[in-house]
């Protein structure tokens, strides 16, 4: 085989199977059946010429009978005025007539016989077409039926080329979003454990965050304490007060009362 035979039967295979995939039955169909209609319409028109052919050749052989009759009158009554060339001549012209009218007749008799067999093909035509039509509409029909029952079919188990698209498209947004929840994970993990710092300085290690959390349980339990003592009528802690422990023992050191005279013996205890 020549490679230019070669090339020849891969290039009709290649266009075979891109024209196969892109006819559709329906549009076929429905040119067939145009073809099919375009035909009818042919042989109809060949019956209607036939039988205008037909008319026609009628109207020319009663036109000519007309004639005849006509010459037969003309030659009696010059054969009855004693006119026998006259007769005779009529009688001759009649017999042309007559031929023509033959001829005619036998004409009329081939297309009324035409006619008749494209009136009959003509209807045979039609029932065929009929009933290519209804079997085109119930083709057609369960064509689209089993397009859908398939794309139906492919859109939920996925391989349709729309739904593989949507679920590439799915999946990339799943992965992309575990990405991201993975790294935010990390990285809380990196400045819990203080790997890494906190630019923006809220983020603590754990014993930072332990003493902190102890800090404030003591002052929450000391500030409960002197609410307690308030209530109880006691004195706050001299810390939690404000009172410095010199203005303390000055408040509590009493008053001074002058000294008193030492009572004198009387006689009798002197003795």
């Amino acid at each position: 085989m020549s490679i230019f035979k070669r090339m020849s039967t891969i290039f009709k295979a290649k266009a075979n199977t891109a024209l196969d995939k892109a006819e559709d039955p329906r549009e076929t169909l429905d040119y067939s059946y145009q073809k099919q209609l375009e035909l009818l319409q042919k042989v109809r028109r060949g019956v209607a010429d036939v039988a205008t052919s037909r008319k026609r050749v009628e109207l020319q052989a009663s036109q000519l009978q007309s004639q005849s009759q006509k010459l037969q009158d003309q030659a009696q009554k010059a054969l009855s005025m004693g006119r026998e060339d006259l007769a005779r001549e009529a009688l001759t012209r009649k017999s042309a007539l007559q031929g023509q009218i033959e001829d005619l007749q036998t004409q009329h008799a081939q297309l009324q016989g035409e006619e008749e067999k494209l009136t009959l093909a003509s209807q045979r035509l039609q029932a065929k077409v009929e009933s290519f039509r209804t079997r085109k509409e119930t083709i057609k029909a369960t064509y689209t039926a089993a397009e859908a029952q398939t794309r139906i079919n492919e859109a939920f188990s996925g391989i349709s080329e729309e739904m593989s698209d949507v679920g590439l498209a799915v999946q990339r947004a799943e992965d992309k979003t575990q990405q991201m929840q993975a790294r935010a994970g990390a990285i809380d993990e990196l400045l819990a454990s203080g790997a890494l710092d906190d630019a923006s300085g809220t983020n603590k290690d754990s014993i930072t965050l332990e003493l902190e959390r102890m800090s404030s349980g003591s002052d929450v339990e000391s500030e409960l304490a002197a609410m307690k003592a308030q209530i109880s009528g006691g004195s706050a802690p001299k810390e939690l007060s404000g009172e410095t422990p010199q203005g303390t023992a000055q408040a509590q050191q009493p008053t001074q009362q002058p000294a008193a005279e030492p009572v004198r013996p009387q006689d009798g205890d002197a003795r």
